[in-house]
């Protein structure tokens, strides 16, 4: 943890390794018990400026960003798409190289087409995070789902991973199947033949069609909306066909492991792909990522704030200065 962070972005989870993925999620678990604290607040960051440019709609992700640079003491900067020069006809270069002229230390980006955010670390000197990027990837969701799934099974070694839904769509999909092959857990990709892209099992992972297949023995069911906003076309006869066919709910889960965790992204279409009743199950750890979601990202901040790298992890959650 000493040696400090290799990276000076965070774009894609293939760009890390074991070693990188076990350093942010170690450095989270000091992290979050600063979020549980009466003063949720330490100086790590203070004097650093973060910037969030999120360009497409998020709640839980651009919430949990703000939130991780204000515990950390950082000033946090949020620019949507409504509220900047983008609305009124300005490229990304140009927004890129405005805000690169107001000196901020980290940019958070998240942007409708892939390979912005790897766009705009080739224009600026900050460290740029992916916030996610069209249905590429979305590293930090990655990164706090992992953080759920060792907390809950102590392991992300050997599992069976069970990720159904809206497969084509998902840069979570994505970006979970990488982190998980890192440590040699076994994938499987659950949709309907319209929902799954071509060529899928590049990725690394198992094609199921079928959700009872695809949960048999799983240790972890991740579920995924409809993405409708990115959906071109009817790709699923009806909302009430797919939740029949694909949608999960408690009996399902006499397929899984007996110590099968329930996960979920955000937001849930509760009755679509998941039961209310299970979501709100002791089996579900959906807020046990929201809350992740939050150490998760104070870990990436600090990590990619070369400054600070000398202090190690535990004295920067220690210090309530």
């Amino acid at each position: 943890m000493s040696a400090g962070f290799r990276h000076h972005h965070l774009l894609s989870i293939a760009d890390l390794d074991q070693r990188d993925v076990n350093q942010i999620l170690d450095a989270a678990e000091l992290f979050i018990e600063v979020s549980r604290r009466p003063v949720r607040k330490v100086p790590t960051l203070r004097g650093k400026t973060v910037i969030n440019m999120f360009f497409e709609a998020s709640t839980r992700t651009r919430t949990s960003f703000e939130l991780a640079g204000k515990r950390l003491s950082a000033d946090v900067v949020n620019i949507s798409t409504s509220g900047s020069s983008v609305s009124k006809g300005e490229s990304l270069l140009d927004t890129c190289k405005t805000l690169e002229a107001m000196r901020p230390d980290l940019v958070v980006i998240r942007h409708g087409a892939s390979g912005a955010p790897h766009f705009v670390a080739k224009q600026v000197g900050c460290s740029v995070i992916n916030g996610g990027d069209g249905a590429h990837e979305h590293p930090t969701q990655a990164l706090l789902d992992a953080f759920a799934i060792r907390k809950s099974l102590g392991t992300l070694s050997g599992l069976k991973v069970a990720i159904c839904g809206d497969i084509t769509h998902s840069r979570v999909a994505r970006s979970n199947a990488a982190l998980l092959n890192l440590f040699g857990s076994e994938v499987r990709f659950c949709a309907p033949r319209t929902l799954m892209p071509r060529n899928v099992e590049a990725l690394g992972v198992k094609v199921h069609h079928d959700l009872a297949t695809a949960l048999d023995g799983a240790d972890v069911i991740m579920l995924l909306r409809l993405q409708r906003e990115r959906i071109e076309g009817p790709l699923v006869p009806s909302l009430r066909e797919y939740a029949r066919k694909f949608g999960v709910a408690a009996r399902h889960l006499e397929k899984a492991a007996a110590r099968a965790i329930v996960m979920h992204p955000g937001p849930m279409n509760r009755g679509v792909e998941i039961h209310p009743a299970l979501a709100d199950s002791e089996r579900s750890v959906i807020l046990d990522q929201v809350e992740a979601g939050v150490a998760v990202r104070m870990a990436v901040l600090y990590l990619l704030a070369k400054e600070v790298r000398a202090q190690t992890p535990t004295a920067a959650a220690s210090d309530a200065g």
